[in-house]
């Protein structure tokens, strides 16, 4: 017998078997099973995904000798005819080959016979699209009220080009592309019954080039097995697929994190040397990023045989989620407007430079309370229309700011604020060598050490944490019970590990919900909320500004005055 494909062999024959498109299957099923049949069915979904199969389970479900069932026997006389391609009243069409409106008209004017062997004639047109106009015209009529006895599945991969007269009259079903792992499931399956060997990860370099098209992933493995003498390996895989190594992504990733502009424009002019798409490769960039943060956010999701696991690993803890956003943000700017770029080399490079102009520098961006400085403030002064001509001064400016009377320094808070705040203000206010601390032990200032730390999703953990007790191995927190949802296991480690790193050993913490709320959080709200009130109070004091609301009828917009 002659070897017949593995995407023939192993065309699933009834719905039970068919993967990946469940939602199709469930609504079939419960129309068969309460007799609510649809005279005409449009299936519509890229190469591949199932289309003809579904439409030749559905002509068995239809007539097999059973009776109308969801569960076609497979053995009757109609179920294996199907099977094989020669039930006498299934026939199929190919409309790519047939598109013309006389083959249509002989079509349809055997359609008011009855069967000759089956309970319905079924007419299955492939590719239906591409049928003229006039052959659409020809069949409508038919198409809305059919014989009793006729069934239309008509399958399509462009449904943009069915006329909506034709798209009204069928029940219509899209098959989604399959997932990966739907694929590489269906494959280790399959190999496992022909009694191949495989490697894991070559499964996955064929069901990403299979792009969603289980038929496209069969015939790749037929090629691998071909290629690799009845074994699929990776490296023969990569080798058949022609897969570019891709490691140059990875490149251009640790050199951005390195701020290595020079690594970057040498890498940059060796892809061109390879005429690699540049377009492309900032789709592969944007990609490695996607799974990069995938790793990052939920790392137990990236599958142990992914042949990437590793590196996406290694990197996920490479890079901040910060920079990861802002990366990806870019990557997708730089590929839509890639085309205005005096050529793809230019807006390739400045796509990667503008990720390096804006990776935030972590040793500037750490903040600290400077209680030394003084407030400035502005504030918007709106002067009403005179009513009649003035001789006074010309019209001041409609922002003032004072001139004359310097506003509050912060010093003078302590002063103005109840003596409890003003203890907690100076309590958590930084040390002057807090940069210093992780020679040390720690010394208690929680807030320091949390302006210190290097923090990513965890830092609305450590700013809404209390320091309770401390000691040189353990540090014990409260969190207030209205954000308790922010002790997660997963802050609680990245935070855990960011005190590590810092203080260069283990570094115990212990969670707790309630205290007082003496958060770093709830200080700097008071502080600026104080700083406002000081903003204010110099406002309304200012010499200047009563002279503005006194002479002219000044007033101050609510809300205007901002300490700066």
């Amino acid at each position: 017998m002659s070897y017949q494909v593995l995407a023939r062999k192993w065309r699933p024959k009834s719905f039970e078997t068919l993967v990946g498109q469940d939602h199709v299957v469930r609504a079939l099923t419960n129309a068969l099973e309460q007799n609510r049949l649809h005279h005409a069915y449009l299936f519509t979904g890229t190469r591949g995904v199932g289309k003809t199969t579904l439409a030749r389970i559905l002509a068995k479900s239809l007539n097999c000798e059973t009776g109308i069932t969801a569960k076609p026997c497979g053995v009757c006389n109609a179920c294996t005819e199907i099977d094989k391609g020669r039930f006498v009243d299934l026939i199929e069409v190919d409309a790519a080959s047939n598109t013309q409106v006389d083959a249509m008209r002989d079509l349809l004017d055997n359609a008011q016979y009855a069967p000759t062997a089956g309970r319905f004639k079924v007419y299955i047109i492939d590719e239906v699209h591409m049928l003229s106009k006039s052959a659409f015209n020809a069949m409508l009529k038919t198409l809305e009220e059919p014989p009793a006895h006729v069934k239309f599945i008509l399958a399509t991969t462009d449904p943009q080009k069915v006329p909506v007269t034709v798209l009204s009259r069928c029940l219509q079903f899209n098959l989604r592309q399959m997932a990966g792992t739907s694929i590489i499931g269906h494959l280790q399956n399959i190999l496992s019954q022909e009694n191949i060997q495989f490697e894991p990860t070559a499964l996955h370099l064929i069901s990403r080039a299979a792009a969603g098209s289980m038929r496209d992933a069969l015939s790749l493995t037929d090629q691998a097995i071909a290629y690799g003498g009845q074994t699929v390996n990776e490296a023969e895989v990569r080798a058949m697929l022609g897969a570019i190594d891709q490691s140059y992504l990875y490149q251009l990733l640790e050199a951005l994190l390195a701020n290595d502009g020079g690594s970057i424009i040498n890498q940059a002019k060796l892809m061109e040397e390879r005429s690699i798409s540049f377009e492309a490769a900032l789709n592969d960039f944007a990609q490695l990023l996607h799974q990069i943060a995938i790793a990052q956010t939920v790392p137990e999701s990236v599958a142990d045989d992914l042949p990437e696991r590793e590196v996406l690993l290694s990197l996920a803890q490479k890079i901040s989620p910060e920079t990861l956003q802002l990366y990806y943000q870019i990557a997708l700017l730089g590929r839509r407007d890639i085309g205005l770029a005096p050529d793809e080399y230019a807006g390739f490079t400045m796509s990667l430079l503008r990720m390096l102009a804006f990776t935030p520098n972590e040793a500037n961006t750490t903040t600290t309370a400077n209680t030394s400085k003084p407030v400035q403030t502005t504030a918007a002064v709106q002067r009403p229309a005179p009513a009649t001509p003035v001789t006074k001064p010309p019209a001041f400016t409609t922002i003032a700011e004072p001139a004359e009377k310097p506003a509050a320094p912060v010093e003078n808070v302590h002063q103005q604020m109840p003596a409890a705040t003003q203890v907690q203000i100076e309590a958590v206010a930084p040390s002057e060598h807090s940069g210093e601390q992780n020679s040390s032990n720690f010394n208690g200032n929680w807030r320091g050490l949390v302006d210190e730390l290097k923090l990513g999703l965890a830092r609305e953990l450590a700013k809404h944490c209390e320091l309770v007790t401390y000691d040189e191995n353990s540090i014990s927190l409260s969190v207030p019970e209205a954000q308790k949802h922010l002790v997660s296991p997963n802050y609680q480690e990245k935070l855990g590990t960011a005190i590590t790193q810092y203080f260069g050993k283990k570094i115990k913490l212990q969670f707790s919900i309630g205290g007082t709320g003496n958060t770093p959080a709830k200080q700097i709200s008071q502080e600026k909320a104080q700083a406002q009130a000081n903003a204010e109070t110099a406002i309304e004091e200012d010499s200047f500004v009563q002279a503005l609301i006194s002479d002219f009828g000044a007033t101050i917009i609510p809300n205007s005055i901002k300490p700066v």
